[in-house]
């Protein structure tokens, strides 16, 4: 469902006009403003389907990788040294503290990883251990959130219910009445749909419902 599509489902519901674009008065833009808001609150309550990403990165003699486009809101799944077929662990930044400054580093395939700030331009920054000796191909799955959605054609990846209603709810607050139904019934509605997706969308990945033992 397009940005466009979802603000005028929210105006709908609270009795307002549609508009043939997001920033057609001072309404539908703070409509199309509570939507992102209500779209990141979706986003970060469960591990979506629709947001996993893969980001691969070659190592090419360095132990500093930026994860390109992940921004700082990003959740690491796994990581695969690809070149070498295993798995990599995560450690603290005072574990690979200890292996730079104390005991003077190694080299080697990377077995490890830990997160090591934003870049520039405000993407994650990682750090691997070993020290690369070579060229390794690194895979990053993860969570990787999507942008704020600004055009109005901008397709919305997480489950479109819980954002609709979750807007509405805060469009209703915002407002102060509603002609109808009370601002808590549509936060109840809204955590209805959430509660509902989430549950669907975690039926694709049973495996991570199981508490496993070592």
């Amino acid at each position: 469902m397009t940005y466009l599509n979802i603000v005028n489902n929210v105006l709908r519901r609270l009795r307002e006009d549609e508009v043939t674009t997001v920033t057609a008065n001072t309404y539908s833009t703070m409509a199309g403003d509570f939507v992102n808001d209500a779209k990141q609150l979706v986003e970060e309550a469960a591990d979506w389907s629709a947001l996993r990403d893969t980001i691969v990165k070659q190592t090419a003699g360095s132990d500093s990788l930026i994860l390109t486009g992940s921004g700082d809101n990003v959740k690491v799944m796994s990581v695969i040294n690809d070149t070498q077929n295993c798995f990599m662990g995560y450690q603290t930044k005072d574990w690979f503290n200890e292996q730079l400054y104390i005991n003077n580093g190694t080299t080697g395939s990377p077995r490890y990883y830990t997160f090591n700030g934003l870049d520039s331009t405000g993407d994650t920054r990682v750090l691997v251990s070993p020290h690369p000796d070579g060229a390794y191909a690194l895979r990053f799955d993860v969570i990787k959130r999507q942008a704020p959605l600004t055009n109005d054609t901008d397709v919305l990846l997480v489950p479109s219910q819980p954002v609709i209603h979750l807007s509405v709810a805060l469009l209703a607050r915002e407002r102060g009445e509603t002609g109808g139904t009370s601002t808590a019934e549509y936060f109840q509605i809204a955590d209805k749909y959430l509660s509902d997706a989430i549950a669907i969308d975690a039926a694709k990945h049973p495996e991570e419902m199981i508490f496993r033992t070592i």
